[in-house]
């Protein structure tokens, strides 16, 4: 549980009214509410103060003792923090702390080691991919030859005799991994294999496990790839950002392409969050967390497979659990609809190789991380996945039982106080 003072928004209020009641509508949603979606989670007060610090006063554009404006001694010692702590944590020999998501951290590398029409090997957008893992909508698509490769469609699970047929047949500069819903661990020595035997450089997009990594409960793809990127407001519990590692022969190039080359002058006050997020992940506490977290997703999973809904995949080896809602009669979108209403907010979710028509999922997709933040541990779990259960049974008719219990689990673990 966090404490956020009665008053927090007092100097917005009394400025700006109207801001300042959609600030606390916010914070009362969130608290009243079971957030599901795996890419969210809460972060703490003192990552909250950072964030509104003055340091969102002062422009940076450089890097530490090589500024562009004068006065940036605090700018670079907490930017020193963040890339000493990462470096700690992760075992890099070079990261690169000033890009404002994950995604932008895929552009950094893009941007370093690629040139226009040059091929990506990376997962299927449809079985998980990120926007910058080559969707056509987005840069990683328009400029580079993407090319996808799928699950397993047996196991649902990375295949990687496909990944290196790909790998041999189109010879890619990059070969990319890490997904938005994929429960499971990553082979990354394999995938390193892969790369050598194709001639590509290996890119390990960590955003949704990082957390996991940091306590040292999942693998950790440093010692493998040559490029790691991530997010720092997933399973980090930071403020929305992102950062790059790298040995250290790529580290100019890889500073030189965030900056001058694809961002201008960094957020300081975020960089400062990140420092205090990484502080909080180098504590014995953050590993209790994260255990939890991964206990969390597969009691989760185990009690939609005890209730009869097939979990994707097979289970989890992280925070994701995703489910099979079309093979119990309904979709995706309408489950999700009727749980949004009572206060549960998953995401919807497409399963691997469904043949549904655009716009329509199969499954959700959820993650444990924010539940976990709360307090809850495995009984909660099985309670939420009964409402999930009775809502996918029973529909509209469910309804107001599942409020009830939702109810009682938000008063039973707060968030804000």
């Amino acid at each position: 549980m966090y404490t956020l003072p009665k008053n927090y928004f007092h100097e917005v209020e009394t400025i700006d009214p109207e801001t300042a009641g959609v600030l606390e509508g916010e914070r009362k949603r969130q608290n009243d509410s079971l957030e599901l979606n795996p890419g969210e989670n809460y972060v703490s007060p003192a990552v909250l103060k950072a964030l509104g610090s003055p340091m969102t006063n002062k422009y940076a554009d450089g890097y530490p003792g090589r500024r562009r404006f004068a006065a940036c001694e605090n700018m670079d010692a907490v930017e020193d923090l963040v890339i000493r702590r990462l470096k700690t944590i992760y075992g890099a020999e070079h990261a690169n702390v000033q890009s404002n998501s994950g995604g932008d951290a895929n552009m950094i590398v893009y941007y370093a080691m690629l040139q226009p029409g040059d091929t990506v090997l990376g997962p299927s957008f449809k079985q998980g991919g990120q926007m910058s893992h080559g969707n056509p909508r987005n840069f990683s698509g328009r400029f580079f030859n993407y090319i996808e490769y799928e699950l397993n469609r047996d196991t649902e699970q990375m295949d990687y005799a496909v990944i290196r047929t790909l790998a041999l047949k189109y010879r890619p500069k990059i070969i990319l991994s890490g997904s938005t819903t994929y429960p499971l661990d990553f082979d990354y020595s394999r995938l390193r294999d892969i790369a050598d035997e194709a001639g590509a450089y290996f890119l390990a997009d960590i955003a949704q496990f990082a957390g996991m990594i940091a306590a040292g409960l999942m693998n950790n793809p440093v010692p493998f790839a040559d490029f790691v990127t991530a997010s720092t407001h997933k399973t980090l519990r930071g403020p929305r950002g992102g950062f790059v590692l790298c040995p250290g022969r790529y580290a100019q190039m890889i500073d030189e392409a965030a900056w001058p080359g694809t961002q201008g002058s960094p957020q300081m006050h975020t960089i400062a969050a990140k420092a205090v997020c990484l502080k909080e992940a180098m504590q014995p506490e953050f590993r209790e967390y994260q255990t939890q977290v991964i206990k969390n997703a597969r009691a989760f999973a185990e009690a939609f497979l005890s209730g009869g809904v097939r979990v994707v995949s097979g289970g989890t080896d992280s925070h994701i659990v995703n489910i099979d809602v079309i093979g119990q009669g309904r979709t995706g979108n309408e489950v999700l609809e009727l749980l949004l209403g009572c206060g549960i907010v998953p995401d919807r979710y497409r399963i691997p190789f469904e043949a549904l028509p655009d716009g329509q999922f199969g499954g959700l997709r959820m993650a444990t991380s924010c539940l976990t933040t709360r307090g809850m541990r495995e009984a909660e779990m099985e309670v939420l996945a009964g409402c999930i259960l009775d809502a996918i049974r029973d529909g509209t008719a469910a309804a107001d039982s599942i409020r009830k219990r939702v109810y009682e689990l938000t008063e039973a673990f707060p968030l804000y106080q």
